[in-house]
């Protein structure tokens, strides 16, 4: 690339950069100045050379931007014995998409790139000697793949830094070449290159849409003598019933509305191996603190006579540790002597719809750690209205 046209796009970026540091607004169209270095195909014989240019991008969706990009670079022969005072400048126009991972508001966001488009290759400088076969300017077809990471330095201003390899089908950089002692250099077709850059994006962004305001609630006037009634027969009078048509059996709060009842069994965690064949006493096979576990285990049997409507599914479950066979059993042993805890301490054995083993198959913790082995010994409650 010509001097001048590097000192332009250094001085873009520059520009850009201190001209929207406090934009906050993110849009879907951005423009993207790039600086970096092309790495040239050994067989190319050009010396690693400033590489720069400048994309129009637009996110087609949160993950997906399509860049439609400009770039230009020059290099040096390395031996320049075949080409006195040359150099070699390379513009590009071309089309990328990249794909980028994690959510929209990320701080880092890694990605993936893949793009297509054409070269010009020229000589601004020199003249050939002896070249056969040689096109001083000429369009050839590229293709460029690559990885990078994008930092969002504000929801307008980010950077990013990424590598890529070029495959140019470039047929004019090197033709035959003959020196006057008859030594040959062949012609070469396609290359290589790699080229390493970063980018100051600036996203436009345009004024969001004001919020729609919500639609006046209207209030029925009430029933006459609604608080004597009782449509639906869920214990609220009809005045304070905020859902009128509630189904009967169904559990409801004070506003008559459906209300979820959870029996939650966490912290209630069995030893290893424990509860063994023949063993009906709680307390000893949990883990310690035992009294924490046991406080646990009497908050369910309360809420179970709060709602004695409500029926429940007992479902044990083991670590990794050990046959699949054997924590199965394991499993259906630690599902019973809860079952056996609750039906002794008042609660109805009929409520207690089913006693389930499922073995080492459902863990809700890594079993590569001893803690969350821990955690995967429990016995888990399902409620059924």
């Amino acid at each position: 690339m010509k001097r001048n046209a590097l000192s332009a796009l250094i001085a873009l970026a520059l520009v850009g950069g201190s001209a929207v540091a406090q934009a906050q607004d993110f849009g879907n169209w951005y423009v993207a100045p790039r600086i970096g270095a092309n790495f040239s195909d050994s067989d190319r014989q050009t010396d690693t050379s400033v590489w720069g240019g400048i994309g129009v991008g637009v996110w087609v969706n949160p993950n997906l931007a399509i860049d439609f990009e400009y770039t230009i670079n020059n290099a040096g022969f390395k031996d320049n014995s075949f080409r006195p005072n040359h150099e070699w400048e390379s513009v590009g126009l071309g089309v990328s998409g990249r794909y980028f991972f994690g959510d929209q508001g990320s701080q880092w966001r890694p990605y993936i790139m893949a793009g297509v488009g054409a070269l010009r290759h020229a000589a601004y400088s020199g003249f050939l000697l002896n070249d056969v076969n040689f096109n001083e300017n000429g369009w050839d077809p590229m293709a460029t793949i690559g990885a990078g990471i994008q930092y969002n330095m504000s929801e307008r201003v980010a950077l990013r830094g990424e590598l890529a390899a070029r495959y140019d089908k470039d047929n004019n950089t090197r033709g035959e070449l003959s020196d006057a002692l008859g030594y040959t250099v062949p012609h070469k077709s396609g290359y290589t290159d790699g080229i390493a850059s970063i980018a100051l994006v600036y996203s436009f962004g345009g004024t969001a849409a004001p919020a729609a305001m919500p639609a006046a609630a209207v209030t029925p006037p009430p029933a006459a003598d609604c608080h004597a009634l009782d449509d639906d027969h869920d214990g609220v009078n009809n005045c304070d019933d905020r859902c009128p048509d509630t189904a009967s059996g169904v559990i409801v709060g004070p506003d008559g509305c459906p209300k979820n009842v959870v029996i939650d069994l966490r912290g209630v965690n069995f030893k290893f191996d424990r509860p063994k064949t023949g063993e009906h006493a709680i307390e000893p096979t949990l883990q310690l603190p035992t009294a924490d576990s046991v406080a646990i285990l009497d908050q369910a049997v309360d809420a179970l006579q709060r709602y004695p409507s409500i029926k429940v599914e007992l479902d044990g479950h083991t670590d990794s540790v050990g046959a699949d066979a054997y924590n199965q059993k394991l499993s259906e042993r630690r599902a019973q002597i809860v079952s056996d805890y609750l039906t002794a301490h008042g609660v109805a054995a009929d409520r207690i719809m089913a006693v389930k083993g499922f073995g080492e198959s459902a863990p809700i913790d890594t079993n590569a750690t001893k803690e969350g082995r821990a955690r995967n010994r429990r016995t888990e409650v399902k409620v059924e209205q």
